[in-house]
């Protein structure tokens, strides 16, 4: 493997900045271990324009505004975050990680796959992501509602997308783009019976609205068709490269396979967010963030030592506690003291005037 002059130490790295990754660092740091969320920038949830189905984050805050200010809360309670790339990663000898990146290097004791995947792009002429091209329907779905909605694809996903559209909108169209249909004969006589229109013409131009969205598409065979926006469905690239230096499972659809825990099939290896099996979702991918820093925690902890230990040791010194990590503890001390004023000692009880 490569050599970094920059090796850095930490209980837990976490590779990725999303909402999934960001999550998990949240609580490993909060419950006291060494933390760094190494982030090469960018994702999916970078590209929102606006955030959907998150409580307690307004629709018009952008992906990047939700991921700056997390990763600002989780560097106030004493978590790292280093942007890099991660390219390489093994279990050494110990026991441990070792992860290099391209500016620096990485040595843990559990490692965290936050890496999601990428959506397959469709061929220009396309809309900006956000105003007329999307590619989550339960985040998007909403903004549909009664407008013209198109799905570009030829296979299953296509069709079934398409026929769900219609719970929102009465004029749906399926664009080909000059492909054949691959979806099944059942799949087709099911879309068949349902008031789906079928554009076999590829587009040749685009029209947009004066706010930037998308207005309408031009096709080869001279027609116009207005469209408010729509889903494009080619698949995604799961970015798994790192799961399989380190020699976790991965299911036939490229997610990894983990445990209710969220812990692949390494030990000591966990993923969250999009590269695991589920709805890709903001609110999904927190939850299993949270599921895995809970479950780091309970591995990591110095305490309760279990019998066997205290047997053999002896009783814990008070020099050994607490455990929590220097910086994580510094960093705890100046938060609460943002937050509140010292604790001043009581004043002592007045004396008894008998």
């Amino acid at each position: 493997m490569s050599e970094t002059e920059d090796v850095r130490d930490y209980e837990v790295v976490v590779v990725g900045g999303g909402p999934a990754g960001i999550q998990t660092a949240l609580y490993t740091t909060r419950l006291g271990h060494d933390t760094v969320v190494v982030d090469r920038g960018g994702g999916r949830a970078a590209m929102m324009l606006d955030t959907h189905n998150v409580i307690g984050v307004p629709e018009h805050t952008s992906g990047n505004e939700f991921l700056q200010t997390a990763q600002e809360q989780i560097e106030s309670y004493g978590a790292d975050v280093v942007r890099d790339f991660i390219v390489e990663a093994e279990r050494t000898d110990d026991g441990r990680f070792r992860l290099v990146g391209n500016d620096a290097e990485f040595r843990a004791d559990r490692v965290v796959l936050g890496v999601g995947f990428n959506d397959e792009r469709p061929d220009p002429p396309v809309p900006r992501t956000g105003k007329g091209l999307h590619y989550c329907l339960h985040c998007d779905a909403y903004m549909f509602i009664d407008r013209p909605v198109y799905v570009m694809g030829a296979g299953e996903a296509a069709a079934h997308v398409a026929m769900i559209m219609l719970n929102f909108t009465d004029d749906v169209d399926i664009l080909l783009r000059g492909d054949a249909p691959e979806w099944s004969d059942e799949t087709d006589e099911q879309l068949r019976g349902h008031p789906i229109g079928i554009v076999e013409a590829e587009i040749t131009g685009m029209q947009k609205s004066d706010d930037g969205w998308l207005k309408a598409f031009e096709f080869d065979d001279g027609t116009v068709r207005q469209y408010r926006g729509g889903f494009p469905m080619y698949g995604s690239n799961y970015n798994d490269a790192l799961a399989e230096q380190l020699g976790c499972e991965l299911n036939d659809d490229g997610t990894v396979v983990v445990s209710d825990s969220m812990e692949t099939t390494v030990e000591g290896v966990y993923a969250v967010g999009d590269i695991t099996p589920g709805h890709n979702q903001i609110p999904v991918a927190m939850g299993k963030g949270a599921q895995a820093g809970i479950d780091i925690h309970y591995g990591l902890r110095e305490f309760p030592r279990d019998l066997k230990t205290l047997r053999a040791t002896g009783p814990v010194g008070a020099d050994e506690v607490p455990s929590t990590g220097g910086r994580v503890r510094a960093a705890a001390a100046e938060f609460e003291e943002a937050r509140a004023p010292p604790i001043e000692p009581a004043d002592p009880e007045p004396a008894d005037d008998d």
